[in-house]
């Protein structure tokens, strides 16, 4: 058990860094896509350059259309906020002195109903109006995976914890 609390805390730690990265970056482009800061469009006017602060250096790159830059930057990037933040919780469950409790139950469950129910619509609204990749389909397939695994482990922690519960009874 101490090996999978050791991964499980490494993992988290880097879910959190993860997710903290994703969400500094959303709002630091929604800034600057919003009020002009550190942007600047290419000769073409083809793509938009958001820079690195107080710079020049261009730190991201995006076609110059609200669509894109709604459903396919912005989104993309909140979403994979969530889903590390999600994540993180998830891997916080294994390193907890006690492991069938239903807050425990209840991270895995908020995970996996976000990863089989989320992805999906949002590539189908994304879909109406930008071109989605076909490797954009994979990813929602890896994510629904993922929720049903998740969904394996929430009902093997159920059961432990009503067998949990029957043993306090007993005791």
């Amino acid at each position: 058990m101490k090996q999978t609390q050791f991964i499980s805390r490494i993992l988290y730690y880097l879910c959190l860094i993860l997710c903290g990265g994703y969400f500094a970056v959303f709002l630091y482009s929604g800034i600057c896509l919003l009020t002009g800061f550190a942007t600047g469009l290419r000769t073409d006017h083809h793509n938009l350059h958001i820079n690195y602060p107080f710079t020049e250096a261009s730190f991201l790159t995006i076609e110059n259309n609200i669509p894109y830059i709604i459903f396919s930057f912005l989104a993309v990037l909140l979403a994979y906020g969530i889903f590390f933040m999600l994540a993180a919780k998830v891997f916080r469950v294994f390193f907890r002195e006690k492991l069938f409790t239903e807050h425990n139950i209840s991270h895995l469950r908020r995970f996996y109903i976000y990863n089989i129910f989320f992805p999906l619509p949002l590539v189908f609204l994304a879909g109406c109006f930008t071109e989605v990749e076909k490797v954009i389909w994979g990813m929602v397939l890896i994510h629904f995976m993922l929720g049903i695994f998740c969904l394996f482990l929430a009902n093997i922690f159920r059961q432990g914890l009503h067998l949990q519960n029957e043993q306090d009874l007993f005791i």
